[in-house]
């Protein structure tokens, strides 16, 4: 395994903790910062919004620019994100900091993959891609944790200040290690963006994206007042908590990918849809009890994120028949829809705790799942038209 692929991989853990890490920390950083904790949660928001408008936008912008020149850029812009969070004097810079270090992740995951590719040999170019996206799943098992319980121990500001230090190793090893002469693919145009945005089939994709992931979000973003003000747990006990959450993603995510591959993506995203509808709506009655609490914490973690293999590869299967020389840019842009979902979840359940309390984000976030699951059944009925219709048009003929 090239060295540098390593440095990829620690760049993806880096940004991978500090997107979710602000998860366990808004209890803290609301009473510090002297805001509600609705604003707080805008923190999550903010960041995912400067993830779907970077991953498109910006990668088509640079798309002609040498590859690890581009990737050194975006690394040195999540470090100066990431300082200027840890010397933040207020919110706003606070804010500013956020929407930067969200920019530098939605252009890394972009141009992650092909830099990963380019670094071995053709036959092992999946293998590549997987090792680099280990660092997220890695982040979510012990990152997001080990920051959140950091945060809670030395002060939110240091956090922060250890994920720079690590996106400051990352960005030292990509430009040591890094070749200069990587093959350059083609760039990405804001017209294939366009045409793949005009497609009715892979627009509807997206909504399915966006509603699953904001349905998770609208309650996720409040975990930790949940669990500290409903459940009872100690400030110090939700990093533990969090890894237990994280531990449980990393096995759904695998289980979701076998699941879409064996009974194809609609029926997985059903069963999944279904189940973590029905989480967030038990959660609402366990949320009382602390150990019933992790309980369902842990089954949610479980489908919480094991719908993003199934997404992806529905993605790119319609967009193999509808946009067939924009697959990538369809793929990258449900990356970007799922950043829509949580910052529109984030920014939604913020609303629900400022006029309704914390507790009817669960069950509000369960009916945007539901609907969610009505557009993933409605779509797969518009699929089974079309096969028919191929079906019939040789016979016709």
């Amino acid at each position: 395994m090239p060295l540098a692929l390593l440095a990829l991989t620690l760049s993806a853990f880096a940004i991978g903790t500090t997107e979710f890490v602000i998860v366990g920390l808004i209890p803290t950083m609301a009473t510090d910062l002297n805001v509600s904790l609705p604003s707080a949660g805008l923190l999550v928001s903010l960041y995912a919004l400067g993830v779907a408008i970077g991953a498109p936008a910006l990668t088509a912008l640079t798309g002609k620019w040498n590859r690890k020149y581009v990737l050194l850029a975006v690394m040195s812009l999540f470090v100066l994100g990431n300082v200027l969070a840890w010397q933040a004097p207020g919110y706003n810079t606070l804010i500013v900091a956020r929407i930067l270090t969200g920019l530098a992740h939605g252009v890394f995951f972009s141009i992650g993959s092909t830099i990963a590719t380019g670094l071995v040999a053709k036959e092992k170019a999946a293998s590549a891609i997987a090792i680099m996206f280990t660092g997220l799943t890695v982040a979510l098992v012990t990152g997001v944790p080990l920051g959140t319980y950091i945060g809670q121990a030395f002060g939110w500001q240091t956090t922060f200040l250890v994920v720079a230090v690590l996106g400051l190793i990352a960005l030292i090893g990509s430009a040591i290690l890094v070749p200069n002469n990587l093959k350059q693919p083609p760039a990405a145009k804001l017209s294939s963006q366009f045409k793949v945005l005009l497609q009715p089939r892979l627009l509807l994709v997206y909504a399915i994206t966006a509603l699953g992931y904001g349905g998770t979000f609208t309650a996720f973003t409040f975990l930790a007042p949940i669990l500290e003000q409903v459940s009872g747990f100690s400030s110090s006990t939700i990093g533990l908590i969090m890894l237990v959450y994280g531990a449980s993603v990393a096995v759904g995510n695998i289980w979701g990918g076998k699941m879409a591959d064996s009974m194809g993506p609609i029926k997985a995203l059903s069963i999944i849809f279904a189940a973590l509808a029905t989480i967030l709506v038990v959660f609402n009655f366990t949320a009382v009890n602390p150990i019933a609490a992790v309980a369902t914490i842990l089954v949610w973690g479980a489908f919480a994120f094991g719908n993003v293999p199934g997404l992806q590869v529905y993605v790119v299967q319609l967009a193999e028949k509808h946009t067939p020389d924009a697959v990538d840019v369809a793929s990258g842009l449900n990356i970007a829809a799922f950043n829509v979902g949580i910052a529109f979840g984030s920014w939604g359940g913020g609303i629900i705790v400022d006029k309704a309390g914390l507790m009817h984000t669960p069950w509000v976030g369960a009916v945007v799942v539901l609907v969610a699951l009505a557009l993933t059944r409605f779509s797969g009925r518009l699929d089974k038209r079309a096969n028919q219709t191929e079906q019939l048009q040789p016979k016709l003929a």
